[in-house]
């Protein structure tokens, strides 16, 4: 272990990075043969979005991809996590590959090898076309076989430059607000549809495993999980209950089965209906690591109106950070990190953790300088929290700060930004905020490996 400058005890070996996903930051979605995903279609329904805006140009990675390796350079990240939109790659989900659509991942992945860069593919951040969607999507369990699918092909076409792959991002936020709570693509609000996509793509991402372990020689593999402390809004017997339920849904309904080989005990008689022999077996497949993203900890009401009985409740009064400006709770980061280092025993790799602010409050100054004083500090915050984990003995490895760019929020459109790099949407033009020098000047003080 080796202190950095922050006073952190890390490994020498220590990643640095910034993750992005594909249907947030590339635009283009009708150019060269790309075809319509399910969040497409979001876009398009009246009050999909909050602020009524699409992704259609998004921050126009597309196009500026060089630009955008030139500015992980300047911030010195030795690592990029994003992901691959599978409608670009194969525009309605199965059959014929777009030959346009795997060029640009070749550039782009060359592009960052050139760079000094280590890219980290993700195969699965969300954009399920839409033509798969049309025939069930996750609810159907042949759409496990479409993704393995899907899975070979990129497997063959950059298994000979990429070794880390993350098979999905946040299996339980797409599953459970698309098919649960109707806060995201495709929109469902079914108990049938939630258990079928959630043990579907946990087929998946088993099938996944295996055809990257088979293709990729030296594939170190890893999903990545947003986790979260469940805590109850209140001290009622209801809102305890409707914690047990909520964390079992989005902390325990992948990792359980993917490296312990089973469902978690309050909700795993659900599973039974749609579990066949050997389904389990093929789900559990050994892993390299796990990845982690964490923003703080959810506090769950019960709630009979939801088809599962719990809902989000407002955060309770905790004081407020004078330096953030709303309240913060990294000592949430720090438990979440011995949590999982204790119960699964993987590596850690945290691969989003960042916090939002409004456009408003983003903007240049005259000098043309973005003063995200609030992000430095809330970075500095999860950081110190983060070492407490690592002094407390959990294997972190790595830290990759959400996000590179400001982006498309998904159903938030374009209100909240996470960017260490400015984006003026109408122009495209990128600026480096301060906590994107903040970022560049803690990895130069890090010691090298």
């Amino acid at each position: 272990m080796t202190a950095t400058a922050m006073g952190l005890t890390l490994r020498p070996d220590f990643v640095w990075g910034v993750s992005t996903s594909a249907f947030q930051i590339e635009g283009a979605v009708a150019e060269d043969g790309r075809g319509p995903s399910i969040w497409d279609t979001r876009c398009r329904e009246a009050g999909g979005i909050a602020d009524g805006s699409n992704a259609d140009i998004a921050a126009d990675h597309y196009h500026r991809w060089r630009e955008d390796i030139a500015l992980m350079r300047e911030i010195g990240v030795g690592a990029y996590r994003f992901s691959l939109a599978w409608p670009r790659l194969l525009p309605r989900g199965r059959g014929k590959a777009n030959p346009a659509g795997l060029d640009f991942y070749d550039r782009l992945i060359d592009g960052l090898l050139e760079a000094g860069i280590e890219p980290w593919l993700c195969l699965y951040h969300w954009d399920l076309p839409q033509a798969l969607d049309d025939l069930g999507g996750w609810t159907n369990r042949d759409c496990a076989g479409w993704y393995a699918d899907y899975a070979t092909l990129v497997a063959r076409r950059y298994g000979d430059r990429v070794r880390r792959f993350v098979p999905f991002n946040e299996y339980s936020v797409f599953t459970l607000f698309g098919y649960a709570i109707p806060w995201a693509a495709p929109g469902v609000a079914d108990r049938t549809a939630h258990l079928r996509a959630v043990h579907h793509v946990n087929l998946a991402h088993g099938a996944g495993v295996d055809i990257l372990r088979d293709h990729v020689k030296g594939a170190l593999i890893g999903g990545i999980h947003n986790r979260q402390a469940v805590r109850p809004a209140s001290a009622s017997a209801e809102d305890h209950a409707a914690a047990i339920r909520l964390d079992a849904h989005w902390n325990g309904v992948f990792c359980d089965p993917q490296i312990l080989g089973a469902y978690p005990e309050a909700v795993a008689e659900d599973f039974e209906p749609y579990c066949r022999p050997g389904d389990l077996a093929r789900i559990c497949r050994p892993q390299d690591w796990i990845g982690l993203n964490h923003y703080g900890p959810i506090f769950a009401r019960a709630d009979p109106t939801r088809v599962w009985g719990y809902g989000w409740a407002d955060t309770p009064p905790a004081p407020v950070d004078p330096a953030i400006g709303w309240p913060i709770f990294p000592e949430a980061f720090t438990e979440e990190l011995l949590t999982l280092h204790r119960r699964y025993r993987l590596p850690i790799y945290v691969t989003e953790n960042g916090c939002g602010g409004g456009a408003g409050s983003e903007q240049p100054d005259a000098a043309g300088e973005i003063a995200d004083t609030h992000r430095v500090a809330y970075l500095r915050a999860y950081l110190a929290a983060l070492g407490a984990a690592v002094d407390q003995g959990a294997d972190v490895r790595g830290y990759f700060v959400w996000s590179l760019l400001d982006a498309f929020e998904w159903g938030s459109g374009y209100g909240p930004r996470f960017g260490l790099v400015h984006v003026d949407f109408p122009t495209g033009t990128r600026r480096l905020k301060q906590s994107g020098r903040w970022y560049r000047d803690l990895i130069q003080r890090s010691p090298k490996g």
